[in-house]
């Protein structure tokens, strides 16, 4: 820690991380000190110099009395003093978050400011200036609705200009009562330093931030460009400031990024920490001369979206990656035919999706070569014919080995990559009318999708909080060739193959092709629905194993 002095006020500086570094400056918001960066200035300190502050009125730093002392010009002057204390003949890379960012947008909206900051990672603090002249911006009633929305978010800004009130409650009550409701509402547990020790004193006199600034900004905004490289970053679940505002960002920022991240609007600091020094890295290493990656690419322009289909050398895997294809998605496949894979075109590979460690190996090729991508349909799987009683235990492993397993490979290896990323993603499992259609018939093979089926709602249930969908598509009888490749318990070889020539007649007859399930699978990824039945004859056996199960029971005993 040392201390810095801007406009007669001290201001505790703390720093960490190599300090021929390039610099990263972290600049909290309300009612925060510096201790809200720890989880981002740990992932940025073995590469960066890393700095940060409590503002004026904050934590170990001076309180001043009056309420213009809080004003975004004294803020700003304060910014700039730091940065020539601790960084005096290098720009540095600000990221700042709430009442840091508004503050942070005043100094890099002064003229010249390129010259002393390299980069301006914005969460959940946009520039006043900025927003009065977006909600000024056009009168129809789709951007009154927006800005309705921003206000009615913004309730507090009316109750903290409300004399005395705002900062009796928060000595009395609400700064006693902070961590139960970061851990309610934003799902932050209680943690070491967090909130402060001073956090009543801190937050009634930070009340002053809000009477200094808004009204006089909000009346009269300038107009204030930037020639920063400026990455916002979006918190989605934000119960504070909708995405809305940033919209129009263009005409003050030309060089802009703006990200999405699947994180309330404390949450991103105190619980998604590694995701939001992630991308700031990203940003930092572009602007060094790194190539641009897959994130910030598509935060910058309409990216198409990089898509991941197993088993897609034939029938649904081959007509959902072409269909995907022909919407201008970047398409990677894999099979366990490597030419089939190859014939269907896009990025192919060969792959044994019920082999762990080959799919963990596919998953790091195509990060490493592509990125994470942004949808996976784990549409690999196999036929298999036969009662319980006729399966032998080789066919029961192959067939969940690549059914199940297979599903779940596909679901650890890349669900994990979306999950870290935070910017969310789509997951579509391909299981079966005979997921819920039970069949003495196809007792393995209903096993396998039954299974799929029950993996999809609980992976939906986890992974829905960071944004990532996750669809079961059930088709019923679709001409493909795995009528061609299905095994059959307890017969010869003639035998097998006659009845592979019956099914395979079977589903030619019933002329529903691959490509109608692909169509609904590009429909799911689009609307996020759930559970897909495709065919009729799966929409009928749907609704039937919902209103009478016993119905269905009773039919399998003569299928």
């Amino acid at each position: 820690m040392q201390t810095v002095v801007s406009g007669g006020v001290r201001l505790a500086v703390f720093e960490e991380g190599p300090a021929d570094a390039p610099t990263v400056l972290l600049v909290h918001g309300y009612p925060d000190t510096h201790q809200v960066w720890d989880d981002v200035a740990a992932a940025l300190s073995g590469r960066f110099h890393v700095v940060r502050y409590d503002v004026r009125g904050a934590g170990q730093s001076d309180a001043p009395r009056s309420t213009a002392a809080y004003q975004l010009s004294q803020l700003k002057d304060d910014l700039f003093a730091v940065i020539t204390k601790l960084s005096p003949d290098r720009p540095v890379h600000i990221v700042a978050h709430d009442w840091g960012s508004i503050q942070a947008w005043e100094a890099v909206t002064e003229p010249g400011a390129h010259e002393r900051i390299a980069s301006f990672t914005s969460i959940s603090g946009p520039c006043l200036d900025h927003v009065a002249y977006w909600a000024r911006r056009n009168r129809s009633p789709k951007h009154l609705r927006k800005v309705l929305a921003q206000q009615l978010r913004s309730w507090y800004i009316a109750a903290f200009h409300v004399p005395i009130v705002p900062e009796l409650l928060w000595r009395t009550v609400i700064a006693r009562r902070w961590p139960s409701f970061l851990s309610r509402v934003e799902g932050v547990p209680p943690r070491p330093g967090h909130p402060a020790p001073t956090m009543s004193s801190d937050a009634a006199r930070g009340v002053s931030l809000y009477r200094a600034n808004f009204r006089h900004r909000f009346t009269k905004p300038r107009e204030r460009y930037t020639q920063v490289p400026v990455q916002v970053i979006v918190p989605t679940r934000d119960r504070y400031v909708t995405p809305a505002v940033t919209e129009g960002l263009e005409r003050w920022v030309p060089r802009l990024w703006r990200r999405r991240l699947h994180a309330g609007h404390w949450s991103t600091l105190l619980r998604e920490g590694t995701q939001v020094a992630r991308m700031v890295t990203e940003l930092i290493d572009h602007l060094d001369g790194a190539p641009e990656p897959r994130g910030l690419r598509r935060a910058r322009t309409e990216t198409p979206p990089l898509v991941v289909v197993t088993g897609a050398g034939s029938g649904i895997g081959r007509a959902t990656a072409q269909a995907f294809a022909a919407t201008g998605a970047e398409v990677v496949v894999c099979d366990l035919d490597e030419d089939a894979a190859r014939a269907t075109g896009g990025h192919a590979y060969q792959v044994d999706v019920s082999d762990e460690a080959a799919m963990r190996k596919f998953a790091d090729e195509v990060i490493a070569q592509h990125g994470v991508p942004d949808i996976v349909v784990n549409n690999a799987g196999v036929g298999h014919a036969g009662s319980f009683l006729d399966t032998t235990t080789e066919e029961w492993q192959r067939v969940l080995d690549v059914n199940l397993w297979g599903v779940i490979h596909g679901c650890q290896v890349f669900g994990q990559a979306m999950a870290e990323r935070g910017e969310g993603g789509h997951i579509v499992n391909v299981a079966s009318a005979a997921a819920y259609l039970p069949l003495k018939s196809l007792a393995a093979y209903s096993t396998s999708k039954a299974a799929v089926l029950a993996l999809s709602d609980c992976l939906r249930a986890e992974v829905s909080g960071r944004g990532i969908g996750v669809s079961a598509i059930c088709p019923g009888f679709v001409a493909t060739n795995i009528t061609r490749t299905t095994t059959f318990s307890g017969v010869d070889a003639a035998e097998q193959e006659r009845r592979r020539a019956g099914a395979t007649k079977l589903y030619r007859r019933r002329n529903f092709g691959p490509e109608k399930v692909a169509a609904e699978i590009l429909r799911a990824v689009a609307t996020g629905k759930a559970t897909v039945p495709v065919t009729a004859e799966a929409k009928a056996g749907l609704v039937l194993s919902r209103i009478s199960p016993a119905a269905l029971r009773a039919a399998a005993r003569h299928t």
